[in-house]
């Protein structure tokens, strides 16, 4: 199944999507003129004005840079869309000028609340314009921003862009089947999910065998991103590239410290799980990287895309007839990307489209449980998105922590679904399945925490090399996954891979998957103590999180954010699993 774009624009020769790009811009600039004539005693009625008018213009932008987004995410040789993207970088560069300029003007209107307060349209947007206000410190001086964005063009958004035409475009010969062929990276570690300890094996070294072919332009991709930020970071006054991070996540260090912290205890029981899984496929000691993802007892299991789909609707069915109606129109309609092919990214997400009300959701799915959880994770985000239709087009973005909290929900759902009615041996496949997603998203992510810690402090001094880099990725595996993975068999590689490292708007994008993670098993509690009546809480508080703080959403249903004790109950929710786990595995191994 491949998306269909057609509810978007029809092509890139549509004469819809050039009048909309063009209207785009035109209305873009209009507002900034609007922002410029406002005087510092402007009437509410002014304000509301300008408001109304980015509405109309964010709703344009998002359409037209979504469909070139999206094209190129499964297509990154397609040259019209490609050519196209360079509109849309100029677009957003526009854009972000506006938002500039309307920060500038509301850090210096000293009458901001009582304009909120007179006027519904600024009350409904209030907590953008208080955090518009409140960002007011961290703008670029007017001076040079304009400038400042250009560079970026040919800067950073260019390196992100080259590193997904490398990742897209790197073909990997593997034998199959008795014949060698050509797979996409995608498709390649796609097979780490193999039952056969031989195609793991041999991907997995196929796949590190293939890197060099590409480290040297990924190393740079990475070193210009990095030194990027670097600078701008100097430019915005922020003391480190972690702080905005954290300011983009709406989030707070105490928040981000009660984290880390109960991730670092957990460690010790995810080692455990690794040797134990490492017992179950046949050697003892460390586990080996290529078998992080190996299927155990009941592991030959496939599913096609149409039982994915019948599984997923009947599972969250049982918890929303409105979610399931929205995973049986998501198919129905095409709203999904599935499987992988040459020039498509690797990976999976879900990108919302707000003025259409829907969401595009891309996967690469090979087959595996671990893809039908992949899919009702990503439709996890769709409902999320669902769940914000009603609001402003501007008060739909919420940040990356609470972004992954529907998405877990869901994968939490349909694995404790299907446990309810699995025998011992499913159980142990299904056990270890959650366990093991969940250590990539606690364990790995650490990792990934660290090395992005490393590069950004030692990116002050000079750039780093593939050697370097690899050296710094192999270090930040030991100290976290420690004694159990085999030192032998790592993965040194893992920033060539991971598109998250090359992101030029959001930096450390590794711990908000912890974070939404742990958050996703605290809230899937609540449901536990509450049952039915919790949806419409449920759906109150996704609906929200385009409008508060972490710690102020995660506070409407009652969770403390910044306090570590939080955390370490969803931790030990997780080494309840690990304990059950632990007694079948031993009962197999006798």
């Amino acid at each position: 199944m491949n998306w269909d774009l057609s509810k978007l624009y029809s092509g890139f020769d549509d004469p819809k999507l050039i009048a909309d790009a063009s209207a785009a811009f035109e209305q873009v600039a209009n507002v900034r003129a609007m922002i410029a004539k406002l005087p510092g005693d402007a009437p509410a009625e002014n304000l509301a004005a300008v408001v109304r008018a980015m509405q109309s213009a964010a709703g344009l932008q998002i359409k037209v840079s979504e469909f070139a987004y999206l094209t190129l995410a499964v297509d990154a040789n397609c040259e019209p869309a490609r050519a196209f993207y360079s509109r849309v970088i100029d677009l957003n560069a526009e854009w972000a000028q506006l938002n500039s300029a309307l920060s500038r003007y509301l850090g210096g209107a000293d009458d901001l609340e009582a304009q909120i307060e007179s006027n519904s349209l600024l009350a409904e947007h209030a907590f953008m314009l208080r955090e518009l206000k409140k960002d007011a410190a961290h703008v670029i001086d007017p001076a040079v921003e304009p400038a400042v964005l250009k560079m970026q063009m040919t800067g950073g958004t260019s390196w992100e862009q080259l590193r997904d035409q490398l990742d897209s475009n790197l073909m990997i010969p593997f034998e199959q089947d008795g014949r060698e062929v050509q797979l996409p990276l995608s498709a390649i570690r796609g097979l780490a999910n193999s039952p056969s300890a031989d195609v793991r094996r041999r991907a997995y070294e196929a796949e590190l065998a293939a890197y060099p072919r590409i480290e040297i332009p990924m190393a740079a991709c990475l070193n210009g991103i990095k030194g990027e930020a670097l600078t701008l970071c100097e430019l915005r006054h922020y003391d480190s590239v972690l702080d905005t991070a954290l300011d983009a996540s709406r989030m707070d260090r105490a928040t981000l410290d009660a984290l880390l912290s109960a991730m670092r205890k957990s460690l010790p029981m995810f080692r455990r799980y690794f040797r134990l899984k490492a017992r179950l496929l046949g050697y003892d000691g460390g586990l080996k990287f290529y078998d992080l993802c190996a299927p155990v007892g009941e592991a030959g299991q496939k599913y096609t895309l149409d039982e994915a789909r019948d599984m997923l609707v009947e599972v969250m069915g049982r918890f929303s007839p409105r979610m399931a109606g929205l995973i049986d129109r998501a198919f129905r309609e095409r709203w999904i990307d599935a499987y992988p092919r040459e020039g498509k990214q690797g990976g999976a997400f879900c990108s919302g489209v707000h003025p259409l009300g829907i969401s595009y959701v891309m996967t690469n799915f090979e087959g595996s449980y671990s893809s039908v959880s992949t899919l009702a994770h990503e439709l996890g985000h769709a409902y999320h998105s669902s769940c914000l239709n009603d609001a402003s087009v501007l008060m739909c973005d919420y940040p990356m922590p609470l972004a992954e909290t529907a998405s877990i929900f869901n994968e939490t759902l349909l694995m404790e679904k299907t446990l309810e009615t699995a025998g011992d041996a499913t159980k142990l496949t299904l056990l270890e399945q959650q366990i093991g997603d969940a250590a990539q998203v606690v364990v790995d992510i650490l990792s990934r925490y660290l090395f992005e810690t490393e590069v950004v402090e030692r990116r002050k001094d000079h750039p780093l090399s593939p050697r370097e880099l690899c050296a710094i990725m192999l270090e930040a595996q030991k100290q976290t996954y420690g004694d159990g993975l085999d030192p032998k068999f790592l993965h040194p590689y893992m920033w060539a891979c991971k598109p998250h490292y090359y992101s030029t708007s959001i930096h450390f994008y590794n711990f908000p998957y912890a974070f939404g993670m742990l958050f996703g098993l605290g809230v899937y509690a609540r449901y536990l103590e509450k049952g039915e009546a919790f949806l419409p809480e449920y759906d109150r508080l996704l609906a929200a999180t385009g409008s508060g703080s972490v710690r102020e959403v995660a506070a409407s249903v009652g969770i403390d954010v910044a306090d570590e004790a939080f955390w370490m109950q969803s931790i030990r929710t997780l080494e309840e699993k690990v304990d059950a786990f632990e007694r079948l595995a031993s009962a197999r191994l006798g």
